[in-house]
């Protein structure tokens, strides 16, 4: 069954996903929602495979069966969340490792990373994103890992993920990729060299601004061994209602996903159009869209007069949200670094919706008029 699903296209695999799951007991289409937190055993020795759910849980492993087809990985874990995920893959390393990360990261990475280095002495460099030769200078014997965001977390970097993985392993050391803001559906970071892949489900997996979920992805046995062994021991591991709400969510990903970039597509071309914008930042594929206002346009009074898009964190969601960077996701970076890398006040990060397009243009526009000094 798992070669004839490999075999499948994208869409076919998720609109089944967890189908035929429960053909010996009931036949539901729709995978079941277990909720028991204990399984009975017929006698010493002999287990259903489900012993407590820590370990392994009948809807989550279903969720998890699919991720790890979706990405082409061997094994995947789906956690309380996507910081949860984050952290999962950190406890491959330990005191005195040294990690190289991507310049541009979500806010919420830069204030874990801080608390690591400052609590368990990991350290950390800083790449960014564009000469393969200076990542290879930053690689020294304490190095064990590069974490990339791509596209990056609000300034919409790429980076070439099979030109990163020719240079850690030429080096010995694992590539690990937030693939959050792509997805598998456009970007799979394993078949192009990477060793592990981390989502925020919460985000566009999930896709309803409803579900708090992180997974996490990997190919080589050794790691899936130690990162099994590591979630059963912390234990932040996704409840099963969630998990059925995600598997449930990734069913529609692939239309979702197609209008998401189609409306990011069409909103791209009137921004950049539009006067009162002075740029837009756009990695070309993806819902994910960020651009500055002009200094004629007043950030607050342009918040307030949307309509359809809400001011909110978060993103990835059917509805369209706005985010400013500056004072949400990225307000505990210090002034100087925020500015350092054009997180300004006047940088908005939006996650585009699938609503029509021709309300989401209309209500752009009719903000920025307003919000006009």
């Amino acid at each position: 069954m798992k070669k004839l699903t490999q075999q499948l296209q994208v869409e076919t695999q998720l609109a089944q996903a967890g189908n035929r799951t429960d053909d010996a007991k009931t036949g539901a289409i729709s995978a079941p929602i277990y909720l028991a937190t204990a399984y009975r055993h017929a006698g010493l020795g002999q287990s259903t495979g489900f012993d407590y759910p820590r370990e392994a849980q009948p809807t989550r492993c279903i969720l998890e069966q699919t991720m790890a087809t979706l990405e082409h990985g061997m094994a995947a874990w789906a956690l309380s969340s996507g910081m949860a995920a984050i952290q999962l893959v950190f406890t491959l390393f330990k005191t005195g490792d040294r990690l190289i990360i991507s310049d541009d990261l979500y806010g919420g990475s830069y204030r874990f990373f801080d608390l690591l280095h400052d609590h368990y002495q990991l350290d950390f460099a800083v790449w960014h994103g564009k000469s393969q030769s200076e990542l290879a200078t930053l690689i020294d014997e304490r190095t064990v890992a590069v974490w990339l965001e791509t596209p990056s977390n609000p300034m919409m970097h790429v980076i070439d993920i099979a030109a990163t993985a020719q240079t850690t392993k030429a080096h010995g050391i694992k590539l690990i990729v937030d693939n959050t803001f792509y997805t598998p559906l456009i970007q799979r970071p394993l078949d192009l060299g990477a060793d592990i892949v981390v989502h925020s489900a919460t985000k566009y997996l999930a896709g309803h601004n409803d579900i708090l979920a992180g997974i996490v992805i990997a190919k080589a046995p050794a790691d899936v061994d130690k990162l099994t062994f590591n979630l059963v021991t912390t234990g932040a591991v996704l409840d099963p209602f969630d998990a059925w709400l995600l598997l449930r969510s990734l069913k529609t990903l692939p239309l979702r996903l197609r209008q998401h970039e189609a409306n990011a597509q069409a909103l791209v071309k009137a921004l950049t159009a539009n006067p009162q914008i002075e740029r837009v930042l756009y990695p070309g594929r993806g819902g994910m869209i960020s651009f500055y206002l002009a200094e004629s346009v007043e950030v607050d009074a342009f918040l307030q007069a949307l309509k359809v898009i809400s001011f909110a964190e978060s993103l990835g969601g059917v509805e369209s949200l706005i985010t400013v960077p500056a004072v949400q996701t990225h307000k505990d970076l210090t002034p100087a670094q925020r500015q350092a890398k054009g997180i300004t006040p006047n940088l908005l990060r939006l996650s585009t919706g699938i609503e029509n397009v021709i309300d989401l243009k209309a209500d752009l526009a009719q903000a920025i008029i307003a919000g006009t000094k």
